[in-house]
């Protein structure tokens, strides 16, 4: 089958060029125009972008998936016209649509969101294909944001990892530096950007493509303006951009938080020997501009380290460090991250001082606003089905993010009989007339065990205490990303062999 072909030549490629970024940190690639103008690279980069929702949204040219479907010649003849403007050299980023999005939790505020056209998308996606194993090699342990096999709750593990006690004693962590850069993605300077890109990719080619997606600017209520800093948000490869740009943070911190292709143990046995000898130990956690450095030391350490990379981000990546939202606290007040609460409390059965992730009030009270505006703008003339199909996915979605927090599942019940109750009163403006009994035995459904549950229909409300609080595992810094699993199989061939040449020499 031609797809199982395409994505058999995409993930060889790209495993192969992971293997060398990672055998060989300092290689430049030469040659990979060649690969982003492969017919089966962009076959691939179509399929992918062509199952995602955004396939449907159009840019500043109206074009959408259906509508290269429709004409003649579809998909193939439309990838073949973009294969032959790379090759010639006619092609052209056009600018991008801007669009506002407000910002979760934040009523009044907005954020910039690009939208770029489908072609131009597409061959952003082919060179993410491309250059993505690449830098992936590069990109530190401690980051998280924007990549293959991480998460945000791998982060926040990651964290609480740290404010457990250990073998030898409590957490060495008493200080927590919350870092916030203003701006951060209208911030990137190109220049800086390009500098670090071509420590690894020297086609000229290649490198003109990614400098053209930055330059080529944003529509804003018609006019086109050429921002000379910036990787607009929405951008297929922006996120890895970011993450090129800001591995300057890691590298800043990659002493006690683990670098690239080397042991955990290295790290720490340098963060023991810095302990020793009585200076300050800062370990880094990153989600793409979201980072929180944990400081074991005195809070004038972490003060003095503030100031540091103040001038740091100044400096080396032309940023400003926003120090009214850059705060210093306590691991045991707590602090919010990626919209959990971390603190440190004392454990119910041993009374020793473990890291431990809360539900913020704040995002207890979100919901239940986001609830409410959702239930009044449905209204009473549609079936209660109607508002159980818009609520579903809401609280799944809502449910799936927070069930890892200590003390979730009283939570979610408090929250299930509020939403229970908002759905009632709905019901009770829709069926003026019927009394609270008939509606309760015409739409509820009772199983023992539980209380009573709306029900129309095949739709049922789903409850957020539907499966309790779960544990999420903490797994190692050097996760799999679908192009290491090769090099792991390498290494265990070359072992076995080792071993196998070893013996024969033992015996003869």
């Amino acid at each position: 089958m031609p797809g199982a072909v395409n994505t058999s030549f995409v993930l060889d490629m790209q495993r192969k060029l992971y293997r060398w970024s990672s055998e060989t940190p300092d290689r430049v690639f030469a040659d990979l125009f060649n690969l982003v103008c492969d017919r089966r690279t962009l076959t691939e980069a179509w399929k992918r972008l062509a199952r995602n929702r955004g396939s449907q949204t159009p840019g500043t040219d109206g074009m959408t998936r259906r509508t290269v479907e429709e004409r003649p010649g579809g998909a193939a003849g439309y990838l073949d016209e973009i294969r032959e403007a790379l090759r010639s050299g006619t092609y052209r980023p056009e600018p991008v649509r801007q669009r506002l999005i407000p910002k979760p939790g934040k009523p009044g505020k907005f954020r910039p969101l690009g939208i770029p056209t489908l072609t131009d998308r597409l061959v952003q996606m082919a060179l993410k294909l491309v250059l993505e194993p690449i830098f992936e090699a590069d990109f530190y342990p401690t980051s998280y944001g924007f990549r293959k096999g991480r998460n945000t709750h791998d982060a926040l593990v990651k964290i609480q990892q740290c404010l457990h006690p250990t073998r030898s004693g409590p957490s060495i962590y008493s200080y927590v530096i919350e870092g916030d850069i203003k701006g951060c993605f209208d911030a990137i300077d190109h220049h800086v950007l390009m500098e670090r890109v071509r420590r690894r990719v020297s086609d000229r080619k290649v490198l003109r493509l990614i400098l053209a997606f930055l330059k080529a600017g944003v529509m804003i209520e018609g006019n086109v303006r050429h921002p000379v800093t910036g990787s607009p948000q929405g951008g297929i490869i922006s996120p890895m951009l970011s993450n090129i740009y800001l591995t300057a943070i890691d590298e800043r911190y990659g002493r006690w938080s683990m670098r690239p292709r080397e042991r955990p143990q290295n790290a720490a046995d340098r963060r023991h020997y810095d302990r020793n000898k009585g200076r300050p130990v800062f370990y880094m956690v990153r989600y793409a501009d979201d980072f929180v450095v944990c400081v074991s030391g005195t809070r004038e350490q972490a003060e003095a380290e503030k100031l540091a990379l103040a001038e740091f981000l100044k400096t080396e990546l032309r940023m400003e460090l926003s120090m009214e939202k850059t705060r210093i606290t306590g691991v045991r007040e707590g602090f919010d991250f990626l919209g959990y609460r971390v603190a440190q409390t004392k454990a119910f059965h041993t009374g020793r001082w473990v890291g431990n992730l809360f539900i913020p009030k704040g995002k207890l009270n979100d919901l239940r606003y986001k609830v409410k505006v959702l239930v009044k703008a449905i209204p009473t003339g549609y079936a209660l089905a109607d508002l159980i199909d818009r609520l579903n996915p809401v609280l799944l979605g809502w449910r799936n993010y927070y069930r890892y927090a200590t003390w979730a599942c009283r939570d979610f019940h408090k929250l299930d009989w509020w939403i229970w109750q908002r759905v009632g009163r709905w019901l009770r403006k829709k069926h003026r007339k019927a009394s609270w009994r008939t509606l309760r035995f015409r739409f509820t459904l009772n199983v023992r065990g539980e209380r009573k549950r709306w029900i129309d229909g095949r739709s049922r409300l789903r409850y957020l205490r539907e499966g309790g609080t779960m544990h999420y595992p903490h797994r190692e810094l050097a996760k799999p990303n679908g192009w290491n699993a090769e090099m792991k199989h390498k290494r265990r061939d070359d072992t076995r062999d080792f071993w196998q040449a070893f013996n024969r020499l033992s015996y003869t």
